[in-house]
């Protein structure tokens, strides 16, 4: 079983910026889909955005703020985000899907197989 731990999550002021980082116990393959996603209190999980073989699909929310991207083992994931707003306050999870060299922006978590446990990003005024 592969574990997905992730880190770096914090508390930012509105503005400002933090950089998650996701670590895979081992080697997926070179063209699973990859990604981050996020669940604020009350709120269903949201798909941030996927990676796979270096092509990024963003959420509109965060498009032009969050940059994801990925080293060349495959099996550490990044999340850039810069120009926090108060509305991107959630848990961040890192996901890794099992198989397959598709990734779907239509993709639920539930397609997904690996999670970490999540790293809390709070944006304060």
């Amino acid at each position: 079983e592969v574990e997905v731990v992730e880190s770096g999550g914090g508390s930012v002021q509105a503005g400002g910026s933090l950089r998650l980082s996701c670590v895979l116990s081992e080697f997926i393959s070179d063209t699973v889909c990859m990604g981050w996603f996020r669940q604020a209190p009350g709120k269903e999980r949201e798909r941030v955005g996927t990676i796979m073989q270096g092509i990024v699909d963003s959420a509109d929310s965060v498009k032009g703020r969050f940059i994801i991207s990925q080293d060349n083992a495959k099996t550490t994931l990044y999340l850039q985000m810069d120009r926090l707003k108060p509305e991107d306050t959630a848990m961040y999870y890192c996901a890794a899907r099992r198989q397959g060299n598709y990734c779907f922006r239509q993709m639920a978590p539930a397609d997904f197989h690996y999670w970490g446990q999540g790293t809390q990003v709070t944006v304060y005024t």
